[in-house]
């Protein structure tokens, strides 16, 4: 494996707080890139993250390391005067500045794109909403439970008929927008290497929860006809549901009508294909609900162990459902660096999740643990060119917290 780094040299401001902004941050520092985390003086709330119900408790960040590992960590309160001096030599000094905070706020604060793209014209400006920069919603706050799962229809259906909305896991429609955040930032990166010109790049929540549920909401496009909510005892196809074995594991099934001769044979129940219920189409879709009490009787009399080997012989397409602490220890996650050592967390953060995206050849930069609240005030404000006498002045006026308020660590109380 190589040691070139893609993106060594790139430099990246991460303005952006919670999930979705920093995460994307963290993909490119992933691959080399030197990243400055900005956040206000007594740290930004995710630090807490795993103090807030219903995210499971602990006493370890984990939320906060997971969003904003190798990166160096600048303390700075904005709302100071003084602290357009900083965000000046950054945005001079930076190739990517990422930004979540409200525009109401941002325009107040002279975070705006034009206010920053004057210092630097060749600067990728990379600007996350919760619902989008224009339209009646636009200055509306967004979280992914709001803008990306309840918004874009995601929640609606992710539920069994006669079931309400479910509370969907937070952070994941963070995650696939942070990934669509990287994807702009490099796809804006590799015009500045053809045409030398920076940036305005965005994404929402929203744009993201809908690219998700594209293939439903394409069909309400085009006034396709809907089956409904899933009812596993009333499937639109049996064959694309949800079973049970004997040791009480839950699996999705998904087996393609070409395929259903061959499942069928693997599980020693080619009679089926003879019943008369179930010998055309039109019968089968009549009888849906009774052949999916027969595979229930089938599926519930052998452990998962059993028809894990029955697929995996049929080359048929199944997922057992696994709760995070079966998850964790799947060999295929370590096996293909899913999960990956960190370096400097503690004791008991000593492993974290790689980003999804792997390059052939190329070593990804070792995990090491977030910053603390401010840890690299000094060393940045040097490299950016700052005087002793100039940092004194800074925190003197607000901007900078003084030393001995910083946190030496990645974790700690706010």
């Amino acid at each position: 494996m190589s040691d070139e780094n893609i993106f060594s040299g790139l430099k990246v401001v991460d303005l952006a707080s919670f999930i979705a902004g920093p995460g994307a941050a963290t993909i490119l520092s992933d691959f080399g890139a030197d990243v400055i985390k900005v956040e206000p003086p007594d740290g930004e709330l995710w630090r807490i993250g795993q103090k807030i119900p219903p995210q499971p408790h602990s006493e370890e960040p984990y939320p906060f390391q997971l969003a904003n590992r190798n990166k160096r960590g600048v303390a700075l309160n904005l709302k100071a005067a003084s602290a357009q001096q900083v965000l000046e030599r950054l945005a001079k000094w930076a190739d990517v500045f990422i930004v979540n905070t409200p525009h109401p706020a941002r325009k107040k604060l002279k975070l705006e794109y034009d206010d920053v793209a004057k210092w630097n014209p060749r600067l990728i400006y990379a600007d996350l909403t919760g619902f989008g920069e224009k339209g009646p919603d636009a200055a509306l706050p967004g979280f992914d439970l709001t803008a990306f799962w309840a918004r874009s229809g995601l929640l609606f259906m992710t539920r069994d008929a006669g079931s309400p909305p479910t509370w969907p896991v937070a952070g994941s429609g963070d995650n696939a927008t942070a990934v669509a955040i990287y994807a702009a930032v490099v796809t804006a990166l590799y015009r500045r290497e053809r045409t030398g010109k920076g940036s305005y790049v965005t994404t929402s929540l929203l744009a993201a929860g809908i690219w998700s549920a594209s293939v439903f909401i394409q069909a309400a496009l085009c006034g396709a006809n809907f089956y409904g909510l899933h009812d596993r005892a009333h499937p639109a196809n049996a064959a694309f549901n949800v079973y049970r074995s004997s040791d009480g594991t839950w699996f999705v099934l998904v087996v393609t009508p070409d395929k259903v001769p061959v499942i069928l044979k693997a599980m020693g129940r080619e009679d089926i294909l003879t019943d008369p219920r179930f010998s055309d189409s039109a019968k089968l879709a009549q009888n849906r609900p009774q052949l999916t009490s027969m595979l229930d009787e089938i599926f519930g009399s052998q452990p998962m162990s059993h028809w894990y080997e029955v697929f995996n012989g049929a080359q048929i397409t199944f997922g057992a459902v696994r709760e995070p602490q079966e998850v964790v220890n799947d060999p295929q996650l370590r096996a293909n660096d899913i999960i990956v050592p960190l370096e400097g967390a503690g004791e008991k953060l000593t492993s974290t999740i790689s980003s999804p995206i792997q390059v052939h050849g190329i070593t990804k930069v070792s995990a090491r643990r977030a910053p603390g609240i401010g840890e690299h005030n000094d060393e940045v404000l040097k490299e950016l060119g700052f005087t002793t006498n100039e940092v004194d002045g800074l925190r003197a006026s607000g901007a900078v917290p003084h030393a001995r308020h910083l946190e030496t660590t990645a974790g700690g109380e706010r």
